[in-house]
């Protein structure tokens, strides 16, 4: 059993990390307190090939692995937590698209993606089907020979005050989830109107609701085909969860980090206050928490490239990982005292960033009933 990452992984880790610190981390507190990202934030991760890890080189992406797109997102989520929802967002749904589109949608969709000016939301929550997904109610109509309207509201869309294009779910025939179809639409159209949120945390990444008003979508525009796309981008998310759990890993670690380099600067009675075990074992203790979950995220990814069942792995991490990733946040804080709760430190901040992954893309409850259905079996699970 090897744990080591390969030479190129290693390059890769290398080169996000030093891009991120130097074009990312300066402004990762100012976005947060203007509540969006920097103007040409997007094109730079795109020249940094952030979002096209999973698109084919043919199509302008680096064409990575999973276990190398949770290295580059791990890192870009050190330096500032919400940079990593564009790149997030293209990697799940280049995937889908990459999977489920024929020779002349990957074309037409793949490109723009990789190279920043089509950014990306995954449009499928609603006011009153958050968890039961399968709910959706937004409706497609037939629209001629042209294609389709899209009528309803969509909430909770993670970029959706700054997306371009979303893969957007809708209900095309019966209830359940065969009723439901995908399509990839743009948002900057007059017949979507944005509302942002103002949230707790995850400030400049735009979340908002979206409310379409018989959006005109191509015939060409749907997604594996009428009825079938639910069902298959679904099948993404528990790969997606895996590189969310790197992601809330990465932004804790940086806390740490922080935490345990004020451990042995900060003095107090004469010493280092690292030397004070009730201040250092807490940090051990969280360092060991968040390390487990890394290595439980990385299975994941792992096994999805190795073409194996992962999503045991990947659902115990998504409850985990997050929980654990505030919890040590959290930590790394109050190890800072008085000087950690002040906003000119970007501690409170992560800590903030990190707890919307605690609901966001599958909660702690939902993704331990799909584990104790894994582990108990359909018949004797919840």
């Amino acid at each position: 059993m090897n744990f080591d990452l390969t030479p190129e992984q290693e390059e890769l880790r290398a080169r996000i990390r030093a891009f991120a610190a130097t074009h990312v981390a300066p402004d990762y507190q100012a976005a947060d307190a203007r509540g969006a990202p920097r103007p040409g934030l997007y094109a730079d991760l795109a020249g940094a090939g952030l979002l096209g890890l999973r698109i084919a080189t043919g199509y302008g992406g680096l064409g990575r692995d999973a276990v190398s797109t949770g290295v580059a997102l791990e890192e870009l989520a050190r330096a500032d937590f919400n940079a990593c929802y564009p790149a997030l967002n293209a990697a799940l749904i280049a995937d889908v698209l990459a999977a489920n589109g024929d020779r002349a949608q990957r074309d037409r969709w793949l490109p723009p993606i990789a190279d920043g000016s089509a950014i990306v939301a995954l449009c499928l929550t609603e006011p009153d089907h958050g968890t039961d997904a399968a709910a959706v109610e937004m409706r497609a109509e037939p629209d001629g020979d042209k294609g389709w309207r899209l009528s309803g509201v969509k909430s909770s869309i993670m970029l959706g005050g700054h997306a371009t294009h979303g893969l957007v779910f809708a209900r095309t025939g019966a209830a359940g989830p065969h009723g439901i179809t995908a399509f990839y639409a743009r948002l900057d159209d007059a017949h979507v109107a944005r509302r942002t949120t103002t949230d707790v945390g995850n400030r400049s990444a735009g979340r908002a609701e979206l409310t379409f008003d018989a959006l005109p979508v191509d015939a060409d525009d749907v997604v594996a085909g009428p009825g079938l796309g639910f069902v298959q981008v679904m099948r993404g998310f528990d790969y997606s969860r895996a590189l969310i759990s790197l992601i809330c890993i990465g932004a804790a670690s940086a806390s740490l980090d922080e935490a345990f380099d004020h451990a042995r600067e900060r003095h107090a009675f004469g010493q280092p206050i690292g030397r004070f075990q009730g201040l250092s074992f807490p940090l051990v203790e969280h360092a060991t928490y968040l390390h487990a979950a890394r290595l439980l995220a990385y299975e994941a990814l792992w096994r999805k490239d190795a073409g194996q069942d992962h999503r045991l792995a990947a659902n115990m991490a998504k409850w985990w990982a997050p929980r654990a990733a505030f919890e040590a946040a959290h930590q790394a804080l109050l190890t800072f005292g008085q000087h950690g709760w002040g906003d000119e430190s970007p501690l409170g901040q992560r800590m903030r960033d990190v707890m919307g992954l605690e609901i966001g893309d599958g909660t702690a409850q939902v993704t331990k009933l799909v584990v104790a259905r894994l582990l108990l079996g359909r018949d004797s699970a919840p």
